[in-house]
């Protein structure tokens, strides 16, 4: 997984496939819950496939950053995957983008 700090309020990580996925997004989550002053934009350009467990993570971080006034992104989700979240009824529940860049972008204008 590749974590950065893309600015001051800003963590943007690439999420891998299971395993690495859940330990990925538990780093997230550290990170959030250390910095509550954080925005997450989330690449699932590797993930192909997710468990419950993941979705159970996801729904952790989401009430993490609302908690926290803050928002979170989940961008370049694969078909494969997007199904899943149709399927689910998850697609009403977080907010998607195609690409990382406009996530980051709409980030940065819903700050202003």
């Amino acid at each position: 997984m590749s974590v950065e700090n893309w600015s001051e309020t800003v963590l943007l990580a690439e999420l891998n496939d299971d395993p690495g996925f859940s330990d990925d997004l538990g780093a997230v989550i550290e990170q959030v819950q250390a910095n509550n002053q954080l925005d997450v934009v989330l690449n699932f350009t590797g993930v192909n496939y997710l468990n419950s467990s993941n979705i159970a993570k996801l729904l952790r971080l989401r009430k993490i950053q609302i908690s926290n006034g803050r928002q979170l992104r989940l961008c370049a989700v694969n078909t494969h995957v997007w199904g899943l979240f149709l399927v689910t009824g998850l697609d009403k529940v977080f907010t998607f983008f195609d690409d990382v860049s406009i996530g980051l972008a709409s980030i940065q204008l819903d700050q202003k």
